[in-house]
């Protein structure tokens, strides 16, 4: 069976989406992920595993410095309820574990909606594997995967 990291490295390949790996030490949050990267929080795609409410899945990908904006996500999606799923669900959908989510090399080519703000940059999101993150250029991972790009994010609550 295939690593994630092999997984997300063939489907990548066969849409066409250059990718560089870099295995990094594990971090214990978004910021220190960022740190270990050398980027901005911001430059961190999180790859989200949402539940609709026919037991359907479908990835939202936001800025690591922001979060899912239920309403506006609902809106574009076209339903009135969306979740997170538990992490057994989630792994169950995907593959991956939390925290190595990825659209690329998923069990099932769920849907994918991508924040707007994500358009135009070269990010990093995860590779299938912990310890692992991927840069990607956002335009060719978008249009390889054929993801809706709307505004589906707002800002994270001052801490």
């Amino acid at each position: 069976m295939p690593t994630g990291r092999e997984r997300v490295a063939a489907d990548a390949a066969a849409r066409g989406i250059d990718l560089e790996f870099v295995e990094r030490t594990a971090a214990r949050s978004l910021e220190e992920a960022a740190e270990i990267l050398g980027i901005r929080p911001a430059d961190i795609v999180k790859s989200l595993v949402v539940k609709r409410h026919d037991g359907s899945f479908l990835f939202a990908e936001v800025p690591g410095d922001r979060q899912i904006s239920w309403a506006k996500l609902r809106a574009v999606v076209g339903v009135n309820k969306l979740q997170l799923p538990e992490a057994s669900l989630a792994l169950e959908a995907t593959g991956y574990e939390r925290g190595t989510i990825t659209p690329l090399g998923s069990t099932t080519a769920w849907p994918v909606y991508v924040d707007e703000r994500i358009a135009g940059r070269r990010v990093s999101m995860g590779a299938g594997e912990h310890g692992l993150s991927a840069f990607v250029d956002a335009d060719r991972l978008i249009a390889g995967l054929g993801a809706t790009v709307a505004d589906i994010s707002d800002e994270l609550p001052p801490r």
